[in-house]
Formats: C-alpha cells, sequence, structure tokens
C-alpha cells in the first residue's frame, strides 16, 4: 500500500503594521531539484509531527488489513480441506467392498476405467469374453436361470463375463451376487469330496464338472492379470516349486447403456429404441476399449438363449476376422411365407454371434452404420426391427469384403430336446408354455450335493 505525503505550506505570516495587522501571502518555492531550495523552521515542525503521525497510521491500517486477509484466508480454506478429508474418508471403507450391499451397485469397485461394476474378480486373464445383453422383458428369474447353467458349463473357467443392462438394476446386482456364492461353493463342495463321488454326483443334467476350474498353472509361465478392476500382486513368483494346482475362473463385471452410450446415439433417428437396437450402439466403445485383451467374443441375448456348454468350440482354430452365424426357418419365428413353397427360406438371428475379436467388432459397427442408413431411408422411425436389419446386413456384400462370415444351416435346438440328448452347448429357451424354471432345477437338485448348495432347490 502506497502512502501519499502532502506538504502543506504556511500561506499565513503575520505582520505588524500601525493601524492595523495585515496578513500578507509569501510563495514558497518547491523546486525540490534546485539546490538552494528550504523549508522554513515552523514549516519543519509541523510536516515532521504530521508526518510521523500519518506514517504511524499507515502502518497500523496496513497490519490490520494484512491481518484480517490472513484471518479470512484461513477461515475460507477451512471448510473445503474439511470436506475433502470427510469425502476421503468416506469413500475408503466403500472401495474395500467386493459385494453387493443394501446401498447398491456403488459399493462395488468399477470394472474398467471408472465405468461399470465388477461383480467378481478372476483369477487370471482370460482370452475369450461372453457379452450377454438383457432386454426390458427378461425377469429375475430367467436371467438367474441363464447364469447358473452358464457357471455350471464350466464356461467360466476360460471366458470373462460381461453384461450390458438396460439400466441400474438392484434385483440383478443380488442376482449375480447369489450366483457366484453359489458358484464358490458348488466348487468348494466338490473338493471336498473324492474323484469317485464327485463323478457320481455330477450325473444329473446340466451335469457339473469340477475339474473345469482347477488347473495345474506353471509358475514359470505370466498367465497375466485380468483387465478388470484394479491390479494386484500375483503370489505365484513367490511360492516354490513350477506347478501349482489352483482355481481357474473369470471375471463378472456389468455395464449399463447409459454408461457405453451416453448420447444415446441413435435417438436422433427411432423415436422408441429397444434395447435389442441400443445394444449395437454399445459395442463400439466396449469392444474397442478391450481390443486386443481378448481372441473371441460371443455376443448372446440372455432372453432367448442358454448356454450349456463352451460356445467357442465351434470356431477354434479359425482367424480373427471369423464370425459364425446361426439361421433358422422362416416359419419358425418369422411367421412370414416364402413366395416359393417348395423353396425353404432360411434367415439369420441376431441372439447368438460367435467370433474373432475383429471380426466381431467390424460386424457390430456395420450393424450400427445400417441401423442408422435404414432408419434414414424409412418413412417411419419404428418400423426397423433388429431381425429385418441383421439378414439385411448378412446378404450384402460390404459384410463379405471385411468379416468371413460362416453361415451355420443348424438350427438352434429347443431347451426340451437338449435336455434328452444333453449334447447341445447353445440351446433356445423354447416354448413359453413350458415352466423352464422347474424342469431344469428339478434335475440339478437331484444331485446330493448340489440340493445343500442351492437354497431354492425344491423340496
Amino acid at each position: 500500500m502506497g502512502i501519499f505525503l502532502i506538504l502543506f505550506p504556511d500561506q499565513q505570516i503575520h505582520s505588524t503594521n500601525d493601524n492595523h495587522s495585515i496578513l500578507k501571502k509569501k510563495p514558497v518555492n518547491f523546486n525540490l531539484f534546485s539546490p538552494s531550495f528550504s523549508l522554513p523552521s515552523s514549516l519543519k515542525r509541523t510536516n515532521s509531527s504530521n508526518l510521523l503521525y500519518k506514517a504511524q497510521s499507515a502502518i497500523y491500517i496496513c497490519a490490520l488489513l494484512l491481518f484480517t486477509s490472513l484471518l479470512l484466508f484461513t477461515i475460507s480454506t477451512l471448510p473445503s480441506t474439511t470436506t475433502s478429508a470427510a469425502r476421503r474418508n468416506y469413500h475408503q471403507p466403500r472401495r474395500q467392498l467386493n459385494g453387493i450391499s443394501s446401498s447398491g451397485r456403488n459399493s462395488s469397485p468399477h470394472a474398467l476405467q471408472g465405468m461399470g461394476t465388477l461383480y467378481r474378480r478372476g483369477t487370471r486373464a482370460m482370452n475369450d469374453l461372453i457379452v450377454a445383453h438383457a432386454v426390458e422383458s427378461l425377469s429375475s428369474h430367467e436371467f438367474k436361470l441363464f447364469l447358473r447353467l452358464l457357471h455350471r458349463s464350466g464356461t467360466t473357467s476360460k471366458s470373462d463375463l460381461l453384461f450390458v443392462f438396460p439400466s441400474k438394476s438392484a434385483v440383478f446386482d443380488r442376482a449375480i451376487q447369489e450366483e457366484n456364492d453359489y458358484f464358490m461353493k458348488l466348487v468348494d463342495r466338490y473338493n471336498t469330496i473324492n474323484t469317485v463321488q464327485s463323478n457320481n454326483y455330477s450325473s444329473s443334467f446340466p451335469s457339473f464338472k469340477p475339474t473345469h476350474f482347477v488347473k495345474n498353472i506353471n509358475k514359470s509361465k505370466h498367465t497375466g492379470e485380468p483387465i478388470w478392476g484394479r491390479r494386484t500382486r500375483s503370489n505365484l513368483s513367490e511360492e516354490d516349486g513350477t506347478e501349482s494346482r489352483r482355481l481357474s475362473y473369470g471375471s463378472v463385471v456389468g455395464f449399463d447403456v447409459g454408461e457405453l452410450d451416453p448420447e444415446s446415439s441413435l435417438s436422433g433417428f427411432l423415436d422408441h429404441i429397444p434395447m435389442s437396437l441400443r445394444r449395437w450402439a454399445c459395442y463400439p466403445m466396449i469392444l474397442g476399449r478391450v481390443r486386443r485383451n481378448f481372441k473371441h467374443v460371443t455376443l448372446v441375448d440372455m432372453k432367448e438363449v442358454l448356454l450349456l456348454d463352451d460356445p467357442f468350440d465351434k470356431i477354434r482354430g479359425t482367424t480373427m476376422e471369423s464370425v459364425l452365424v446361426t439361421t433358422q426357418y422362416s416359419n419358425e419365428k418369422q411367421g412370414r411365407r416364402s413366395r416359393n413353397p417348395n423353396k425353404v427360406q432360411r434367415l439369420a438371428i441376431p441372439t447368438v454371434i460367435i467370433g474373432g475379436d475383429r471380426g466381431v467388432r467390424r460386424l457390430s459397427d456395420l450393424m450400427l452404420m445400417e441401423i442408422v442408413r435404414t432408419s434414414i431411408q424409412k418413412k417411419r422411425r419404428n418400423s426397423v426391427t433388429e431381425s429385418a436389419l441383421f439378414n439385411q446386413l448378412v446378404g450384402s456384400p460390404l459384410v463379405l469384403q471385411k468379416v468371413k462370415l460362416i453361415v451355420s444351416t443348424e438350427s438352434i435346438p429347443e431347451l426340451s430336446s437338449a435336455i434328452s440328448k444333453a449334447n447341445y452347448g447353445v440351446v433356445k429357451r423354447g416354448n413359453a408354455n413350458v415352466d423352464v424354471n422347474y424342469i431344469l432345477m428339478k434335475l440339478i437338485c437331484s444331485s446330493p450335493v448340489e440340493s445343500t448348495v442351492y437354497n431354492d432347490c425344491y423340496g
């Protein structure tokens, strides 16, 4: 703070006269740079006292301002520091939770780059990825059945499982946690009995083989850590020996469409966007982020399809651009009549797609472009269906240029025929009038071991 010093010259000089006193004004020379400049003695005394007083006042004011500024700064910073500390203390215990609590999905750690939910972190990096999406009409019982059969099939011993949900659902969160607990109890229960008993108890359909989840891990080889969640230090290098028998199972993660497609990319082209179409707008982001981490990818609709065995066995040994698409007769589900009655028409179905990582990513990108292109050409914005678009895309020469398409002539069997033969890896749920849950749970609970693991076994 600057201090301004103002000098006031004495302009009143008294002189005596015989008749009266006359006040005369004498100019004072203020040429400070002149060597002959001098001040009157009275002015020196007056100004010295005034200057001393003003200097003291200025010092006091500066000290007061400085003290006030420091006090205000200290007070203003105290609440933010306290809030930050409170936030750190609030979030710290929540990061350490691995299960689903009553507060919902936020209690679980993120799956990838601050997005998604990590329900279970696998034991190692996997080469295969199953991406299962839930449509709006999927019930909790159907979801639990899909997940239970998938765990029992042994597929999760070699694959990671990724769910795509229409929205956040505490019901699905609890179902995932329950089935994960059932799976771990089932593996532990079978490990406590001998091999003969295990073979006898696993005769029920669909059979559970605990040997799928026990691997001989060579410590000299680097198996790699899962890409999901935070990286942890592996204990394999700290143990003696060259080989160890360990559990091997993949990670279970989940994402909402709002995380993978936050801008709702198709909202400008369609009035109503069902999950069957919006899922194609989610694949480019998630598959692009995990590219080169997986060799094979399966896209599956949990409402229509159940996995009883490893679906990747059909494409082992193919190139990364290969994609397997299944077909079915047109009168099975489409209800259309062929123009030529003597010619049977087969249509590709998008409920299950299996292929190499590169081929599935390219096919999903082309499908998204096909949805946008067709919606622009259509006069009615809601006349676009996934089945029609997928068949239109499969027959396009553009797909053949970028994807090595493998069209299977075998239809996916229904669950009733799969139960009788028990040699199918992918089945359809089939007739809605048949209580699939009751039939399968009756078969699963026929095992003495499994009936003690699942709490919902029928009495």
